[in-house]
């Protein structure tokens, strides 16, 4: 893995609610965040079904990762998500897995 390919990443200790809840706010945000909560593995940029382009898309990873909800990291020539779960469970407990049946339970209400 080339370390200088790696995006930079806050630690835990410098998580705040309000910059998580900031970056939570966009509803395409939220469904990256819910498509790497359900995932089995980590995810490709590619891999997501998302409702906009690439270059915005780009825009909506970049702010998860500078809140510090996920971790980048490349595969050969492909960008790999992930939540970073546990460390976000640890510092603000309940916190991804509320966020994730909220946005459900809005989305059902709404069929």
């Amino acid at each position: 893995m080339h370390t200088e390919r790696i995006p930079p990443h806050p630690d835990v200790a410098a998580l705040t609610l309000q910059r998580l809840l900031e970056a939570l706010v966009d509803p395409v945000r939220r469904s990256i965040v819910e498509q790497l909560y359900d995932a089995s593995a980590d995810v490709a940029c590619g891999g997501f079904d998302l409702p906009v382009g690439k270059s915005t898309a780009t825009h909506h990873f970049r702010v998860l990762r500078e809140a510090g909800l996920i971790r980048q990291y490349y595969e050969g020539t492909s960008r790999m998500n992930t939540l970073r779960r546990r460390e976000i469970d640890t510092a603000f407990p309940g916190l991804l897995e509320s966020v994730v049946a909220a946005d459900r339970a809005d989305r059902a209400a709404a069929r």
